[in-house]
């Protein structure tokens, strides 16, 4: 079969998914499909958009599926909404989303409502000049949101965005959801791509770009720094690629072609905060370890650094003879007077299920809403706390009020840990 020249970079190309029963045989040979073309001018250098079809596989099935959602889309507005402190993973696609519907005439705003506390999440929006923008409640408020046809949620289900619920009041319809973390309610959107057994949302977005979404130009600027964001995004996801599956090698060998290795090392040796390095000091003193866990509460933490407690969950899961850390604290923002729980998971576990274990320790709200969840090794649970926010200026009260929490997270954890020992004791 003769192929179209603009295909060559195609030619070697291997899509992989986990095995599908219902797929049936899978043809040894691939085959390019054309789809149609938008009726917008092509990019600079674009041949056309194609799909490298192998049978019925996923990758070119939800390809196919979110061009035609994007197509019946063209000159809209739309919100993509983060969780409120985005990692590099989420950030990266979001820019690759946002790249990709500009072909569409579809312009998109990247938002997210908490803050960038990660000393590599400043550095990666810094150094690529990454289109992110925070938006707090109040700062909806002062929002138009009618001139927006429709939102998407990326590597989130909106479980994580304080925004949500205030877009969907205004009547934004939820178009499109792409994720790779367990499925976190039944979702109504025109399209949906969530695989929980896929390592990084980034390997979901280069596996479109593979399929012809978008052409990489390594002479374009923005399309280095959107693919040294999105290796970044893959590299941090899957643990430095040690949790890497084939997939995931697949798309960093795609996206070796075109990343700045310079500028993502620059990335990657930004250095931690005093502040993130006293948070870790605190988990230290207070862990206390039952059956290989660590678990370890680190008080209030201040808004901007919320960050430091999935690093000090990263770090006191390589102590020896633990294989799985939890650090948690009341995070604070002042300018809301808000307080949230927040806690992060981190296990070197394989048969330890994040996001069953989290769900199962601390369930559900009052609308059935999980208060956390996970992806594979890794995962968080935020827990509001409501009428009891705030009012910490005497510190007796704020004392009495952590050490409340703490014992109630502590006894959650250790009834799935150790049921026998119970921080509560009755009398």
């Amino acid at each position: 079969m003769q192929l179209n020249p603009s295909l060559t970079q195609f030619e070697s190309l291997s899509l992989t998914t986990e095995p599908n029963p219902e797929d049936g045989e899978i043809d040894k040979m691939p085959v390019e499909i054309p789809l149609a073309r938008p009726s917008l001018p092509p990019s600079p250098g674009e041949g056309g958009i194609y799909l490298v079809q192998r049978g019925n596989s996923l990758v070119s099935q939800k390809t196919e599926e979110l061009q035609k959602t994007l197509l019946a889309h063209r000159h809209d507005r739309q919100l993509i909404i983060l969780q409120d402190f985005p990692d590099p993973d989420a950030l990266s696609c979001a820019w690759t989303y946002q790249l990709i519907a500009q072909q569409y005439d579809i312009k998109c705003e990247i938002i997210y409502a908490g803050t960038l506390s990660h000393q590599e999440n400043i550095a990666l929006v810094k150094l690529t000049n990454l289109p992110a923008q925070r938006w707090t409640l109040q700062t909806l408020k002062t929002k138009d949101l009618s001139c927006y046809q429709g939102f998407v949620l990326i590597d989130n289900q909106g479980t994580t965005s304080q925004l949500l619920s205030s877009v969907q009041q205004a009547g934004v319809p939820l178009v499109v959801v792409i994720d790779h973390h367990s499925l976190q309610s039944e979702l109504k959107s025109e399209f949906v791509d969530v695989r929980p057994y896929v390592r990084a949302t980034a390997t979901i977005f280069t596996q479109y770009l593979q399929a012809g979404l978008l052409t990489l130009d390594s002479s374009i600027n923005q399309h280095v720094k959107c693919a040294t964001a999105l290796m970044h995004g893959l590299r941090s996801d899957t643990n430095r690629l040690m949790q890497a599956q084939e997939e995931d090698f697949m798309a960093a060998a795609y996206l070796s072609r075109f990343y700045d290795a310079q500028l993502l090392n620059a990335i990657l040796q930004a250095n931690r905060s005093k502040r993130v390095m006293d948070v870790i000091e605190r988990a230290l003193k207070n862990r206390i370890v039952q059956n290989n866990f660590s678990i370890a509460g680190v008080g209030y933490i201040r808004y901007d650094d919320r960050d430091a407690i999935p690093q000090a969950a990263d770090f006191l899961v390589t102590e020896e003879n633990v294989h799985t850390a939890v650090v948690y604290g009341i995070v604070h923002d002042e300018d809301d007077e808000l307080e949230v729980v927040i806690g992060s998971l981190r296990t070197t576990k394989l048969t330890l299920d994040p996001d069953e274990f989290i769900k199962e320790a601390f369930g559900q709200d009052s609308t059935g809403r999980f208060f956390g969840g996970g992806r594979t090794s890794a995962g968080g649970f935020e827990v509001p706390m409501g009428f009891l926010s705030g009012g910490n200026e005497n510190s007796a009260y704020a004392k009495m009020k952590w050490e409340v929490f703490d014992a109630q997270i502590k006894q959650k954890l250790l009834r799935l840990v150790n049921p026998r020992d119970n921080p509560i004791q009755s009398e």
